[in-house]
């Protein structure tokens, strides 16, 4: 069972969500006739219960962050998807997907329906968009010479590139980027998962810059 399983067991103590709404149904246009019928157990917080998912898109879109993400691809990396997902948790303005275009999704959870995921075959596409909309890029991997996470320097307007698990940052992304941001480690172990910096990164920067909303 997942979170989005359209008929969950209401007994079974995994099922999230709430059951069809009681009558009378609300009539706000930003609710979905068919969630209000039948329940809601996607995976979405609370507030966008029974929402259409076109009105939970677009009040995101009025609340997200102004800091982007960017993977690189160019081996199929599997953890795409969650970071997909921790974007969507931490509010990121949109995911740049560099590379192959077909990631699995099933570490998204879903949350690809309500965050942007935009596409580029190289690089060069990144870059172009970067600098429309003047985004200073910031590589994430631990390399020589980089600088720590929580010293360093983080716009509030900035894109974050992560290379893909194995490999890391390519050369180009490393050239283009500003600065390439280091997440001190104290095992034995010589990374973590890409998806894990990812999401540490993006915390990084929430703690920064976002402000905490009430009941969060």
């Amino acid at each position: 069972m997942t979170d989005d399983d359209p008929d969950p067991d209401p007994d079974d103590p995994r099922t999230v969500g709430v059951g069809p709404h009681p009558n009378p149904w609300p009539t706000d246009d930003h609710l979905d006739p068919e969630l209000l019928a039948r329940g809601d157990r996607r995976n979405v917080v609370d507030r966008y219960r029974y929402w259409r998912v076109e009105a939970i898109v677009a009040d995101l879109d009025r609340r997200r962050h102004p800091f982007e993400i960017a993977i690189e691809n160019f081996e199929r990396d599997a953890n795409i998807g969650a970071i997909v997902r921790s974007a969507n948790a931490f509010g990121a303005a949109a995911v740049h997907v560099v590379g192959r275009r077909r990631w699995n999704r099933r570490g998204a959870m879903m949350t690809e329906r309500y965050q942007h995921v935009h596409h580029h075959d190289g690089l060069e596409g990144l870059l172009e968009h970067a600098a429309a909309r003047r985004l200073p890029l910031y590589g994430v991997d631990n390399l020589p010479g980089a600088v720590a996470l929580a010293s360093a320097e983080l716009p509030r307007a900035c894109l974050l590139v992560f290379g893909q698990e194995g490999p890391g940052l390519s050369e180009a992304a490393r050239a283009a980027a500003v600065a390439v941001l280091a997440i001190p480690q104290y095992g034995s172990t010589r990374s973590i998962n890409a998806s894990a910096a990812a999401a540490i990164a993006m915390h990084e920067w929430c703690r920064r810059h976002a402000q905490v909303e009430p009941g969060a």
